[in-house]
């Protein structure tokens, strides 16, 4: 596994697990515009502690599940995954974890979900495009409507990134370990499909047969 992920890495097709400057960011997406923020949740083994089952529970899929944020751009490049995270925590919570403030530039376009609500409020230095929440007990107007309806098409990018990915079973099947991150066998097994279905490195396929 790991002569597949040096490989990988070398031909810089494995996705960075840490951004702590600027710097990094536009190292990562040279002269991007627009980034596409999501998380997904892959469902785990029931843990057998209580506290943990506590932990990875996630409300949303009603199962125990293990969460990473990643970031793609417009060609659907997955450049960013976030080590995981236990399944209740929420997306802006993990998003606030991840990434300090004034790391997101004026010049670049967040699209994110109704999950990371408190952007806005938090990176006021970063440019959001999120749609607008329905106000309680009120009604959207036509125009905020059909912008929420442009928004969530423009977005679909990083929901075809991550189908990608759920494609080859890694973030769908369920995972039966917790000490081995999650750059593990699998997540390499299905970034050397998916480069090698895609002819971006040829070397990686037979570098990961070998093992």
């Amino acid at each position: 596994m790991l002569m597949a992920e040096n490989v990988l890495e070398k031909k810089m097709v494995l996705p960075e697990r840490k951004i702590s400057t600027v710097e990094e960011l536009l190292e990562l997406f040279p002269g991007v515009k627009d980034l596409f923020i999501d998380g997904t949740e892959r469902p785990i083994q029931r843990p057998k502690d209580r506290e943990k089952q506590k932990a990875n529970y996630s409300g949303k899929k009603k199962a125990h599940t293990r969460k990473n944020i990643l970031i793609v751009d417009k060609n659907r490049r997955i450049g960013y995954l976030s080590p995981p995270a236990e399944g209740k925590k929420h997306d802006f919570g993990m998003f606030k974890e991840l990434f300090p403030p004034g790391l997101f530039p004026k010049s670049i376009v967040l699209w994110l979900d109704l999950g990371f609500t408190g952007v806005e409020r938090d990176y006021p230095a970063a440019t959001v495009m999120m749609p607008k929440k329905k106000p309680k007990g009120g009604e959207l107007s036509d125009a905020e409507k059909a912008r929420n309806k442009a928004i969530s098409g423009f977005r679909v990018l990083v929901e075809h990134a991550i189908g990608g990915l759920k494609r080859f079973g890694i973030a769908t099947e369920k995972c039966l370990f917790f000490k081995r991150d999650f750059i593990s066998l699998r997540y390499i097994q299905t970034r050397v499909r998916i480069s090698f279905h895609f002819g971006v490195i040829s070397e990686t396929y037979f570098a990961y047969t070998s093992l």
